[in-house]
C-alpha cells in the first residue's frame, strides 16, 4: 500500500500577492510571517505582509530564523510566536530554514512541550502531534528543499552535533505558494547547492525501497515515507528533466528567467515525489556532514559562521552512495543517468553511469570535491557514520540496507570524488 499527500499548491508570477485572499478562506484574522534577516532584506515578506493587510487581515513579521537551524533558534521562534500569539495562521517566507522553523513554530504553538519531545527517536522523544495544527502557507525564495510540500523539519541538535528533525503529517503546509518571481536574487553558491538538493530528492525517491516491499502497518503507524511508488516515480522524472539544463544555466546566470522559473517546477515537483516516497543513504550522511562541520564558508551563505548547506552536504556522497545502492535497482538508477546526463559517454560498468554524471555536475557548478572539501579526512570516518547510523527512518529507505562497514566505504570513497 502507499499513500500520497500534498498541500494545495498556487505556482506562477504573481502568486504570492494573493496570499491575503487565501488567508481569508481559512478564516484567519492574526497571522505570523516567519523569514530570516536576509529574505527580509529583499523587501518580498513586508510586501507580502502589506497584501495579507489589504485583505483585512492583520499580519506581523518575525525575521529571526537562523539559516540552518538549530534547536536553539527554533526554540527561540516557538517562545516569540507563544509569547505574542495566539495566531490563527502563519506564513513562511524563505528558503528551507525558514519553512522548516515554521512547522515547529505551528507544532509548538498547536500543542504543549518541548521541542526535543517531538524530534525523531533516537535523538528525541518522537512523539507525535495530539492536536490540530494552524493552516501554514509556505512560500519559498529558494529553488531546492521541497519543504513547502513535505511532513517534516530538520535542525541541528547543538548539543549532540547531528542533524536530526520532526516527521509528522500534520506538519504538511496547507497551500504552497510558488513564485519564481521570489528566486531571481537567490546567489549563485546558493543555487549550486539548492539545486543539488532538488537533483538528490528526485534520485533518492526514484531509487528508494519500493512501497511493496514495506512491512504492512496500521494506519496510525505508517509513516510518511512510504518508498518508491507510480506517483512518486512520475514527479521525480519530471524534476530530473528539468534540471538536466536549468541547474547549469541557473548557476552561470541568476537572471536566466527560463531556467529559474524551470528550477521551480523541478524543486516543486520533487518535493511532491519525495514528500512521500522518502529519501535514504545521500540524505543520512548529511545530516552528521553539516552538523559536524568545523570551518567551512561557502559562497553566498552567511560569512560569519561555519556550515555546510544542506543541498551540498546532500551531494557530496551521493555518487559513491548511488554506486552501493546500484544492484539493489540497476534500472532505475540508469534511468536517472540517462534524465541527468544522456550525453555522456555510457561507461563500461553500468555502476558508474549516475556516480559519473553527478561527478561531472558537481564539477561543473562548484561543488566542492567530496567530503575532503569541506573540511574531512578519512580520520573523520568513524565520527560521521555514528551520525549516519541514527538517521534510521532514511536508512529504512534505501533500497539497500548499508551495514556500518558500508556507510564508511561511502565516506572513505567521498573523500575526494574527482
Amino acid at each position: 500500500m502507499f499513500t500520497y499527500g500534498a498541500p494545495a499548491l498556487k505556482y506562477g508570477r504573481g502568486a504570492c500577492d494573493e496570499i491575503g485572499y487565501d488567508l481569508t478562506q481559512y478564516g484567519a484574522k492574526r497571522v505570523l510571517v516567519i523569514t530570516d534577516p536576509r529574505v527580509a532584506a529583499t523587501g518580498w515578506p513586508h510586501r507580502i505582509a502589506e497584501g495579507i493587510a489589504g485583505y483585512g487581515v492583520h499580519a506581523e513579521i518575525f525575521d529571526g530564523v537562523h539559516v540552518e537551524p538549530t534547536d536553539i533558534s527554533m526554540r527561540k521562534a516557538v517562545d516569540h510566536a507563544r509569547g505574542t500569539g495566539p495566531w490563527d495562521a502563519f506564513v513562511a517566507v524563505g528558503g528551507g530554514s525558514t519553512i522548516d522553523t515554521a512547522k515547529a513554530v505551528n507544532l509548538l504553538t498547536s500543542n504543549d512541550g518541548d521541542l526535543m519531545d517531538y524530534v525523531n527517536a533516537p535523538v528525541g522523544g518522537g512523539r507525535a502531534p495530539s492536536a490540530p495544527l494552524k493552516p501554514l502557507v509556505a512560500v519559498p525564495t529558494t529553488t531546492g528543499t521541497g519543504s513547502e510540500s513535505t511532513t517534516v523539519c530538520v535542525l541541528d541538535v547543538l548539543s549532540l552535533r547531528v542533524k536530526s528533525g520532526i516527521s509528522h503529517l500534520k506538519l504538511r503546509p496547507a497551500l504552497a505558494v510558488v513564485d519564481p518571481r521570489l528566486m531571481l536574487s537567490q546567489p549563485s553558491g546558493v543555487t549550486a547547492a539548492s539545486g543539488m538538493d532538488i537533483l538528490c530528492h528526485a534520485a533518492e525517491s526514484y531509487t528508494a525501497k519500493p512501497y511493496t516491499e514495506f512491512e504492512r502497518k496500521r494506519p496510525e503507524q505508517r509513516v510518511p515515507y512510504c518508498g518508491a511508488n507510480p506517483l512518486a516515480d512520475m514527479f521525480a522524472e519530471r524534476a530530473l528533466s528539468l534540471l538536466r539544463d536549468s541547474l547549469r544555466a541557473a548557476v552561470t546566470d541568476g537572471d536566466d528567467v527560463a531556467a529559474r522559473e524551470d528550477m521551480a517546477l523541478a524543486a516543486t515537483f520533487a518535493g511532491l515525489g519525495f514528500g512521500n516516497a522518502g529519501v535514504h543513504i545521500p540524505h543520512a550522511n548529511a545530516y552528521p556532514i553539516a552538523g559536524q562541520v568545523r570551518d567551512f564558508h561557502p559562497d553566498g551563505y552567511p560569512a560569519e559562521e561555519a556550515m555546510v548547506p544542506h543541498g551540498m552536504a546532500v551531494s557530496l556522497t551521493a555518487p559513491e552512495a548511488f554506486r552501493f545502492t546500484f544492484d539493489a535497482a540497476p534500472r532505475r538508477h540508469l534511468r536517472v543517468a540517462e534524465l541527468l546526463a544522456p550525453e555522456l559517454d555510457r561507461p563500461a560498468d553500468d555502476a558508474d553511469y549516475l556516480p559519473a554524471a553527478l561527478r561531472k555536475l558537481m564539477a561543473d557548478i562548484g561543488i566542492p570535491n567530496g567530503i575532503g572539501g569541506v573540511g574531512y579526512s578519512e580520520s573523520d570516518v568513524d565520527s560521521l557514520v555514528e551520525g549516519t547510523v541514527k538517521q534510521q527512518r532514511l536508512l529504512a529507505t534505501a533500497p539497500r540496507q548499508p551495514s556500518e562497514e558500508d556507510l564508511a566505504e561511502i565516506l572513505r570513497r567521498s573523500v575526494s570524488l574527482w
